[in-house]
């Protein structure tokens, strides 16, 4: 592929590996983005759309599209902040997966039981930036000065080995379900920020052409999205009972009610959260309602 065959395409640049790449594909196919990405090519062309698809590291991300090089980016809430491109990009959606904090750990066993006990010793982070800020702001707060404030060291992984190995006093690093930190003896003192997998784009973007084809875009995630998160609720209910019943399931907007042969009942169609779903249904089935059914969402616009 060359130069030529990328002029005039919208380019959408998405995680090459790590563990945003695999949600990325599940969300591009939700989409229907269609591709064809060849063994060791980084860059393929969209099928179905005058774009094509650009397989970076989810670290780059920010930097390629906050200096306009690509249009459309995923990449993760923290990466930007850590690549110091907040100013320069906009986050246009987040995509409800990746989630993690960032947080300061130290050994279970050891002395330190806070912050300010860290405060001064050696903390080891692949997240020097933020963990540099955010004891800059404890070493400040506790008035430390010169060689008595924390010294923040680099590596690029393998972070919650470095206190067994005698590196550091404490980590910062991103942890999912904890799993790794707890094996490893660690836990948390601090939360340092939350983070999830968001949709970027530029705020000065160097082609102004695409956006039309950058809103449709985001629109078809943004369902794909929604439709994670929601589920259809449909139901029969009594007539005397629909205000209870519209309370348990209002709906994004309003719920679908529809009447039946029988005039003393009524069908509510609504959606609403996965995570709900099953309080949701014992909830209507307290107050009268029959035939309580549940559907997964596929898409949606919202």
């Amino acid at each position: 592929m060359n130069a030529e065959s990328l002029d005039g395409r919208l380019l959408f640049a998405i995680p090459k590996k790590g563990r945003l790449h695999e949600k990325c594909m599940e969300l591009l196919a939700g989409a229907d983005i269609q591709f064809r990405r060849h063994h060791r090519l980084d860059v393929c062309l969209v099928k179905n759309h005058p774009m094509a698809l650009v397989f970076l590291p989810a670290a780059d991300i920010p930097s390629f599209v906050g200096k306009g090089n690509v249009d459309l980016g995923i990449t993760g809430h923290d990466v930007i902040l850590e690549a110091k491109m907040e100013e320069h990009v906009t986050e246009v959606l987040q995509l409800n997966f990746g989630k993690c904090a960032l947080q300061v750990q130290v050994p279970e066993a050891g002395s330190i039981k806070s912050v300010e006990d860290l405060a001064g010793k050696r903390v080891v982070t692949s997240f020097e930036v933020l963990a540099g800020e955010y004891f800059s702001k404890v070493d400040d707060r506790l008035q430390l000065a010169g060689e008595s404030r924390t010294k923040i060291e680099y590596v690029s992984g393998s972070v919650e080995a470095a206190c067994a190995l005698g590196l550091a006093d404490g980590i910062v690093d991103l942890v999912e379900s904890g799993d790794t930190m707890r094996a490893a003896g660690l836990h948390a003192i601090a939360t340092v920020l939350q983070s999830e997998a968001v949709l970027i784009k530029a705020n000065s973007p160097k082609r102004t052409e695409h956006a039309s084809l950058i809103n449709l875009i985001t629109s078809r995630i943004a369902g794909v999205v929604a439709a994670g998160r929601y589920v259809i609720c449909e139901y029969n209910i009594p007539r005397e009972s629909l205000a209870k019943a519209t309370a348990v399931t209002p709906g994004r907007r309003a719920p679908t009610i529809s009447p039946l042969e029988d005039e003393n009942w009524l069908a509510v169609s609504a959606m609403v959260e996965k995570g709900r779903m099953a309080v949701v249904m014992d909830e209507l089935v307290a107050i009268g309602a029959e035939d309580v059914l549940i559907f997964n969402l596929d898409n949606c616009r919202v």
